[in-house]
């Protein structure tokens, strides 16, 4: 058996799920299909247009993906989905430096499009972003489930599953900015930004791949309850449920909850 082959697959509703012995063999297989599908968009218009996410948990996704051979990346597009309002593109938490530390500055991609943080008119950056990611077709998302169950940060329970834009402000939980400090991007609570500028739930389902990668421990609770409790804003990773497109990568760690 290969590494990158799951321990145990099955279906939510209609999301696909799979589970990988370990958070590695898990992010190598989400590279796999990421490949993939950014070879057959390539084959079949030319170019590929992706959106990738950040944070810890995708880390060892974005690792394999810059190892694996065989993507033209001078004909490919990356977006990704949010950015603190009012943060400097060089501070350490920033999204945007996050990507080309672990990914960008690896890869170097055709065209690579960062959420701005410290834009003179916020509304009209939303506007401009929304329209870049409108521009063409998408090709790939790959996001997380939050502590909270947030995607991006469409934070529950305001979360909205029919939002008429792609691209806007919101306020942080504090679920979310706490996470950030657990993860180390800031020292204090008070650190982190309260706003910031995200994609919205339908912008993270316009793809036509969603691949939601959701390693350890700490997700486990938030698995759990995105699998077994309604589909609700409350628990905004369980849109994933009503879609054909997504499919859910777990390793054993963050799958414990839902299968013990």
């Amino acid at each position: 058996m290969q590494a990158t082959q799951p321990l145990r697959t099955f279906q939510v509703d209609r999301l696909p799920v799979a589970v990988y012995a370990s958070n590695a063999a898990l992010g190598a297989a989400a590279a796999e299909d990421a490949r993939r599908l950014i070879q057959a968009a390539i084959a079949e218009r030319g170019e590929a247009r992706i959106i990738l996410a950040t944070g810890n948990s995708q880390l060892s996704f974005l690792h394999a993906l810059r190892e694996l051979d065989g993507i033209e990346w001078r004909k490919v597009t990356v977006f990704h989905m949010d950015e603190y309002v009012g943060i400097d593109p060089t501070h350490p938490a920033s999204f945007p430096r996050f990507l080309h530390e672990h990914i960008i500055d690896y890869v170097q991609p055709g065209k690579f499009y960062p959420v701005p943080g410290r834009p003179a008119d916020v509304a009209q950056a939303c506007r401009e972003y929304e329209a870049l990611l409108r521009s063409g077709p998408l090709d790939l998302v790959a996001l997380g489930w939050g502590e909270n169950g947030h995607i991006a940060f469409n934070d529950p329970p305001f979360a909205d599953f029919a939002d008429p834009v792609w691209v806007k402000v919101v306020e942080l939980a504090e679920a979310s900015r706490r996470q950030q400090v657990g993860e180390g991007h800031f020292a204090t609570l008070a650190d982190v930004p309260t706003h910031a500028i995200t994609l919205t739930v339908p912008a993270l389902l316009a793809p036509r791949a969603i691949l939601a990668i959701v390693p350890e421990a700490r997700k486990a609770e938030a698995v759990r309850a995105c699998l077994t409790e309604p589909v609700s804003p409350d628990r905004p990773g369980s849109v994933l449920r009503t879609v054909d497109h997504a499919r859910l990568y777990l390793d054993v760690d963050s799958a414990h909850a839902y299968l013990s």
